[in-house]
């Protein structure tokens, strides 16, 4: 059976209790209802929206019919789009609950069934167990409502109450992209060296960021953030957008990159070609739900895309510039400690949670920026408390724009923290093992007998599973002097995953291709340990 966690179902489309099919969708959406209503929100509004996989629309459609047919008012996106904007719908109308229909950017045999709350925020422990026991609770037949033809709903999205499956039509939609494309005057402030780095603003004299003249190349990488995506740059002002041609259109069969992860490696070839061969100034990598962004910059070894730790902390310092005083910034257990140096510089409060955005966007009170190392960004919680690969991409635009405007480029500014702060290197490993609970055996060996020297350094062990509040999880993490490693078992594959980083001093610009090479030699070190686990 598949289990209801991580914000909701994901699995391979295929009959049976362990598939993802009708039964199971309409059984957890009966599940839902059920759970809702014990909580007093029964006959509230509910958004259900869906990516463009196999299924997705027969999912959704099963949703919105359970649901209603159960007395709430459903309304539904008016047809494939990205996760952030379920987020976005959830948080706008006031709905008690929404669902999106999407497997992100897992392989083309799969899909999910994501669960949103109140505020568009993933739900998390307890509420996942215990809508898992009201779906356990299911009895059949599950009633779904005939909800007839759905005319789009009003414009000022003004809805009455009543067991209904509504058409949200293209407000929503026009909503969504209108705060998107404000993000360069709501977060970059105005064009005169503001939203730059502290060490970039004081050369930022040559005048307005020329969005215009900043050149994108764009990969959704076959999902559906293609569109929405450009029209969002374009109103931005970033008119000069090339796509993948290749992968722009919605397909389910993800024809060029069985595994649709920017991350991967080789997922973003095409765009990186497609950056070189246009003479892009930045290039934007979309996951097929657009929840996830990934940024390629060239440099002097060509064109390369950027980790998520380094587009992390780079967002982090262009949302703080214009922040107000005391804000909030918050990444994740596994990601670099390198945010946690930069936010009491820039006069900011720090925090750090598990991995995942439904822990992020419950950092705290002030939150104005969060992100993962795995590539997702929160750059507007104001209106997204989710990751968004769009506003990302925004953002990371009017960043570079103005950059490029003060005659810099993201490596010099990733330089400047190597020189102030250490330079923080990071990879992370992924050791495949044979049975699911294999990962879970590692790291009770590791708990039981730790190590006393990790790469000829001492290292203590701190046991996550044993932390008191919001950090307790099955993960360990070993820290030596400038060195960390966190090792927790997958909870969708029979993996171990190691999240790596060195510190490596840097006495001068001088010295920071020496501090380079060094950092690079003792995270093999740190490689090499966790392969052989």
């Amino acid at each position: 059976m598949l289990r209801f966690g991580t914000a909701g179902l994901r699995g391979p489309l295929r009959d049976g209790p362990d598939g993802m099919n009708v039964e199971t969708v309409a059984r957890a959406t009966a599940g839902l209802a059920g759970w809702l209503r014990d909580r007093c929100l029964g006959g509230g509004l509910v958004v259900v929206g869906r990516d463009a996989r196999h299924g997705s629309a027969e999912f959704a459609t099963v949703t919105a019919e359970v649901l209603a047919a159960a007395g709430f008012s459903v309304l539904s996106l008016p047809r494939p789009l990205p996760t952030p904007v379920l987020a976005f719908a959830v948080r706008e109308v006031g709905a008690v609950a929404g669902v999106q229909i999407t497997a992100s950017h897992n392989p083309a045999g799969d899909n999910g069934y994501k669960v949103y709350l109140e505020g568009g925020r993933q739900l998390v422990p307890p509420s996942d167990a215990e809508i898992e026991r009201c779906i356990e609770a299911v009895r059949e037949p599950i009633p779904r409502a005939d909800p007839g033809p759905t005319a789009p709903g009003p414009t000022a999205l003004t809805l009455s109450v009543g067991a209904t499956v509504t058409d949200m039509g293209e407000e929503i939609v026009r909503r969504y992209l209108a705060r998107v494309a404000s993000l360069p005057h709501v977060l970059g402030g105005p064009d005169t060296g503001a939203g730059l780095p502290v060490s970039t603003a004081r050369t930022a004299d040559r005048g307005t960021a020329r969005r215009g003249d900043l050149r994108i190349a764009l990969t959704p990488m076959h999902g559906v953030g293609g569109e929405p995506a450009v029209t969002a740059l374009h109103a931005a002002g970033f008119t000069d957008v090339h796509v993948v041609v290749e992968q722009f259109a919605p397909d389910p069969d993800f024809p060029t990159v069985p595994f649709p992860n920017p991350e991967e490696p080789g997922a973003a070839d095409l765009l990186l070609e497609l950056a070189e061969r246009v003479g892009a100034d930045i290039a934007v990598a979309l996951d097929p739900d657009a929840d996830r962004c990934a940024i390629g910059v060239p440099g002097p070894d060509g064109w390369r895309m950027l980790r998520g730790d380094h587009t992390g902390v780079l967002l982090a310092d262009y949302v703080l510039r214009t922040a107000p005083p005391d804000a909030l910034v918050a990444t994740t257990v596994v990601s670099s400690r390198l945010l946690r140096e930069l936010a009491p510089a820039r006069g900011a409060r720090y925090a750090e949670t598990l991995t995942g955005f439904k822990w992020l966007a419950r950092a705290g009170e002030g939150l104005v920026y969060a992100y993962e190392e795995a590539i997702g960004h929160c750059v507007d919680p104001a209106s997204v408390r989710d990751k968004d690969g769009v506003s990302a991409a925004v953002a990371a635009a009017d960043l570079m724009a103005r950059l490029r405007a003060a005659g810099q480029h993201p490596l010099d500014i990733l330089d400047d923290y190597a020189l102030r702060f250490g330079l923080h290197a990071g990879d992370q490993v992924s050791v495949r093992l044979a049975g699911q609970d294999a990962a879970a055996d590692v790291v009770a060996r590791l708990r039981d007998t730790p190590p006393e020297m990790i790469a000829g350094t001492p290292v203590t062990c701190t046991d996550l599973a044993q932390a008191r509040g919001g950090l307790r999880t099955d993960a360990l993490i070993f820290e030596g002097e400038s060195q960390r490693i966190v090792i927790r078992p997958s909870g969708t594959e029979p993996k171990l995953k190691c999240y790596l980083e060195v510190v490596q001093p840097v006495s001068s610009a001088a010295a920071l291709a020496d501090a380079k090479r060094a950092a690079a030699q003792r995270l093999s070190e740190l490689r090499e340990y966790c392969e052989k686990l």
